[in-house]
């Protein structure tokens, strides 16, 4: 579980959510590599390992991945564009699985905000539909 501080989150909203083991196996490697046990921070600051990287060089970060991948830089990719594929990828979940799983305080955000279609999905379920009289 990766429990979600009230202080670190910009909703104030605490909360707990289970991780894949996949993604266990990539944490561990991350603490391994910091030699920190306990509360410190899984993507520490370069200077201080017991602080978190800043915003600004997660950015950097970004943008160095996304030059390394060969992608354009394009307007809306960043960390939010994986929030919204998440509960896109998701969408055929029950509503409010998927927000605790998200960590979205209320199901209105993921609607408003996080959920958006692709034309694929949009086509199976016109596909699925129930049709009169078939």
């Amino acid at each position: 579980m990766v429990r979600w501080r009230a202080e670190h989150e910009k909703t104030g909203y605490e909360h707990r959510t289970p991780v894949t083991a996949e993604a266990v196996a990539v944490l561990e490697e991350a603490r391994r590599k910091t030699l920190e046990s306990g509360d410190a921070p899984v993507l520490p600051a370069p200077r201080s390992t017991s602080k978190c990287v800043s915003a600004e060089r997660v950015r950097i970060w970004w943008h160095r991945g996304q030059t390394r991948a060969g992608l354009e830089p394009k307007r809306g990719r960043g960390w939010h564009s994986l929030r919204r594929k998440f509960a896109s990828d998701l969408m055929d979940q029950p509503l409010k699985l998927l927000s605790q799983l998200g960590g979205w305080k209320t199901p209105h955000t993921v609607l408003e905000c996080y959920q958006r279609a692709d034309e694929g999905q949009l086509r199976t379920a016109l596909d699925n539909r129930r049709r009169v009289g078939g």
